[in-house]
């Protein structure tokens, strides 16, 4: 007889994209900036002193809580930090969800959404997009504790209107959940609609556009009431002393991340162009990869014969994703040792 609770037996955990030990690799597979962090943020790093891992962090994090307020032009009151953006995700399954209060999204999207469902015991519905990733009418209409949408969404680049979410969460009786852990590789966001609506959560994340996937950092912006709510379920200290002031540091330096940013986002329409050149179909993406679709192989053999050569981007063996691949946004350098291995593989 198993120990654990039945829906923990029967889950399959979520899988993380897969992380090479060496170093001399092309690795496209998980999203991660191809840039180095801020070096301000670098230097807050090398100068912490023994005093910030002796003693506890402060469980707020009211210095970063400032900072962001200050880039979003919102409260500290309407911040609160995450241990990375899958933290906020946990956190907000807790507080909305259970048996008797289902989750609604939009599919395909992050795969971690429903496996958090399974682990709370909710009911899970599922919209499916069309093939232009439009948002589905039908997601205003579930009656469901919590909506989520990821935006630009993961894993097709896709973005959604903000006039079009500030409609739906004015139509939802529960609370929308925008995902904009992509939204610095976009050119707008949900901010404003935290101002205006009392049941709009945003998710951001450091791991991207400030290159810190390492250190695990994301933060919420909501309403005073359920910011609220939200660190009743909090872990007491969920983000360490040493990610508080890293990430305070390089949330401070807007131009260094303004400077990234644009890098990734001229490398992103290189890259979908050289992959539309190769007979790819590359929709147009506002995050830091892009979804491209061989039309004249498979897309789990082109996968496996990059990964032959030590470079790794993602493949997702689910429905409506089996024939395409996920491919991250590198360097110049490993945009182009991609393009020629493809060009091999291709020919």
């Amino acid at each position: 007889m198993g120990y654990l609770r039945e829906n923990i037996e029967k889950v399959k955990g979520y899988e993380p994209g897969f992380q090479p030990k060496e170093t001399d690799v092309v690795k496209l597979n998980t999203n991660e900036n191809p840039y180095p962090p801020s070096p301000a943020a670098l230097k807050v790093l090398t100068e912490l002193s023994p005093e910030h891992l002796r003693r506890y962090p402060d469980p707020l994090g009211n210095e970063f809580r400032q900072a962001a307020a200050e880039v979003n032009g919102v409260e500290p009151e309407n911040i609160m930090c995450c241990n990375g953006g899958d933290d906020l995700l946990t956190i907000a399954f807790r507080a909305f969800c259970d048996d008797n209060r289902p989750v609604a999204y939009p599919v395909p999207t992050y795969s971690l959404y429903p496996v958090l469902a399974k682990l709370q015991n909710c009911e899970t519905i599922e919209i499916p997009f069309d093939a232009e990733f439009n948002l589905p009418g039908k997601l205003a209409h579930t009656n469901a504790a919590l909506t989520i949408v990821c935006n630009p969404n993961a894993p097709s680049g896709s973005f959604i209107g903000v006039d079009e979410l500030a409609s739906l969460a004015d139509e939802l009786s529960g609370v929308l959940l925008v995902d904009e852990a992509y939204a610095d590789f976009a050119e707008a966001n949900c901010t404003e609609l935290v101002k205006k609506l009392d049941n709009v959560i945003i998710l951001r994340s450091l791991s991207k556009g400030y290159s810190l996937a390492g250190i695990r950092f994301g933060y919420v912006i909501a309403q005073p009431d359920l910011i609220k709510g939200l660190m009743k379920v909090k872990d007491s200290y969920n983000v360490d002393a040493v990610a508080l002031a890293v990430a305070t540091a390089a949330i401070k330096d807007q131009k260094y991340f303004s400077e990234t940013t644009e890098k990734v986002k001229k490398a992103r329409g290189f890259l979908t162009e050289q992959l539309r050149d190769l007979g790819f179909e590359v929709p147009q993406s506002f995050s830091n990869f892009v979804l491209a679709r061989s039309k004249n192989s498979q897309a789990g053999e082109i996968f496996d014969k990059l990964k032959e050569l030590r470079i790794y981007v993602r493949y997702f063996d689910l429905p409506g994703l089996d024939d395409k691949l996920r491919i991250t946004v590198g360097t110049d350098e490993q945009n182009n040792k991609l393009i020629f291995a493809l060009k091999e593989i291709l020919s």
